[in-house]
């Protein structure tokens, strides 16, 4: 069972932002603020009182993230990597037993996103706790980038990366991966909505 502050939250900003046509999203604003730190503060209003520190990962403008207030790392993987460069880098610079990770364009991510993934762990078999949401069709969709895990994890995911490997759910395969339902009456369904284009991030504004 996992005790409180035994998990680092890690902020995903890392991408090349394509599809918002270049431009770096997390220092993009959401309702005023920038996505990166948006997300940072839902990260500490965390139920539970299990978070024990932030960071951020990203490969641009790092002195405007550090502006924030938390640690930032760039990707240890060359040429923007994806999202496992930002796994791997947050398992390398974690010092508690656990790290979360929570991308920087889902901005109405659950405020008991790490109290209902660290429940997976109750069975100590877990080793990796991943989100899944409902879809307009009622089928539940794994999150793959909204993933608890054991920081123990780093050297088989620097193998992994090492021969190639880029997909995080072909990572969390070969590990005793629980996936979490947020399918409950109270949960928002827009909860984890991405936000690609910067279309979508000022419909999700209005929304």
């Amino acid at each position: 069972m996992i005790q409180p502050h035994e998990i680092t939250g890690i902020v995903l900003a890392g991408g090349r932002g394509s599809r918002m046509g270049g431009v770096d999203k997390g220092l993009q604003n959401f309702n005023g603020t920038p996505l990166a730190l948006h997300t940072l503060l839902r990260l500490q209003m965390q139920q539970g009182n299990l978070l024990s520190e932030q960071m951020i990962n990203a490969n641009r403008n790092l002195g405007a993230y550090e502006a924030f207030g938390v640690p930032v790392w760039p990707d240890t993987l060359t040429d923007y990597a994806g999202p496992l460069a930002g796994f791997m880098t947050g398992l390398e610079r974690c010092e508690s037993p656990y790290l979360l990770t929570v991308p920087c364009d889902t901005p109405l991510f659950p405020l008991d996103l790490a109290e209902r993934l660290a429940q997976a762990f109750d069975d100590e078999h877990t080793e990796i706790a991943m989100a899944a949401a409902l879809e307009e069709d009622g089928q539940l969709r794994p999150q793959p980038v909204f993933c608890l895990l054991k920081r123990e994890l780093l050297e088989s995911l620097v193998e992994f990366t090492q021969a190639g490997g880029r997909k995080i759910d072909k990572w969390t395969a070969q590990h005793r991966t629980v996936l979490v339902a947020f399918d409950q009456p109270g949960d928002d369904r827009r909860a984890f909505y991405n936000t690609n284009t910067l279309a979508e991030l000022h419909a999700l504004e209005k929304s």
